[in-house]
């Protein structure tokens, strides 16, 4: 009688095994609710790393070589190298 329920109860086993890690793994049900707030966390990030990479995109399209911005090449020009006149005033816009 033993061996004739071995059978079963080890496939009740393996089947209440799969079915725990179904509702309580890591990749359950109960991990649900956590993976959608991660998503919203970052649709936010998304959003804000989309917007750095536009300005930045507008920033490099100002530097084109054939047609650059004076204004921004001259920006450039003087914090890089440090051409500063002593008599100018410099304000930071960032």
């Amino acid at each position: 009688m033993i061996r004739r329920a071995a059978l079963p109860a080890l496939a009740l086993i393996v089947v209440g095994n799969f079915a725990g890690y179904a509702v309580a793994g890591p990749n359950g049900l109960l991990a649900w609710g956590g993976y959608n707030r991660n998503l919203e966390q970052r649709k936010v990030e998304l959003a804000k790393l989309e917007a750095e990479r536009e300005a930045l995109r507008h920033r490099s399209s100002l530097l084109d070589p054939r047609k650059a911005d004076p204004d921004i090449a001259d920006e450039l020009v003087r914090r890089d190298l440090g051409l500063v006149r002593p008599d100018e005033v410099i304000i930071p816009l960032e």
